[in-house]
This record gives C-alpha cells, sequence and structure tokens, in this order.
C-alpha cells in the first residue's frame, strides 16, 4: 500500500558528497543507505546524514523539487541548504 507521504531529502555522504532523493517513507529510506541497501551512489559512502527533508503533498511536486535539486551546482545546492537549515544550524556550517 503506497503512502500519502512524499518527502524530497538531502543527505550529507560519509565523504562529504551530497546525495538528493524522493520517499515516502523517510526512516526506512535512511536507514537502507545506511545498511547499504540504498541507492548505489551511497553504498561505500555511508554512514550518511540527513541534512534535510521536505514533505511535498503530491509525488509530482516532490519529484520536481528533487530534480530541480539535482540540476544545481554544488556551490548553490550548499546555498540552498543554508538558507533553508539557517545560517547558526551546526550542520549548515559543516557544509
Amino acid at each position: 500500500m503506497a503512502r500519502n507521504e512524499h518527502y524530497f531529502y538531502v543527505l550529507l555522504c560519509r565523504d562529504g558528497s551530497l546525495y538528493a532523493g524522493y520517499t515516502n517513507d523517510l526512516p526506512r529510506r535512511i536507514q537502507q543507505h545506511n545498511e547499504g541497501k540504498g541507492a548505489k551512489y551511497t553504498r561505500g559512502r555511508g554512514p550518511v546524514t540527513l541534512l534535510f527533508s521536505k514533505l511535498y503533498e503530491t509525488k509530482g511536486e516532490v519529484l520536481k523539487a528533487e530534480y530541480a535539486f539535482k540540476q544545481l551546482p554544488r556551490v548553490r545546492k550548499k546555498d540552498f541548504l543554508k538558507r533553508e537549515l539557517g545560517e547558526d544550524d551546526a550542520t549548515a556550517k559543516k557544509l
């Protein structure tokens, strides 16, 4: 049964890289990434840390948000995360 939750999320990988994705079950998906069962990109880059997530009403909206984020250069991705997290956030300061 599909859940009616649609999350866009950004992870910080152990190597300092960022990974963005979509899920309808955020805790389960982060667990999968950390167990090496998530996306091919995050395998071997774990453990991962959740930096950001946002809930959307529809799958279409969340997929557009994910696509738009992935099109940004790394410096603009960092700017986005700092803006969303707040400049004083400890995680944002690590970026």
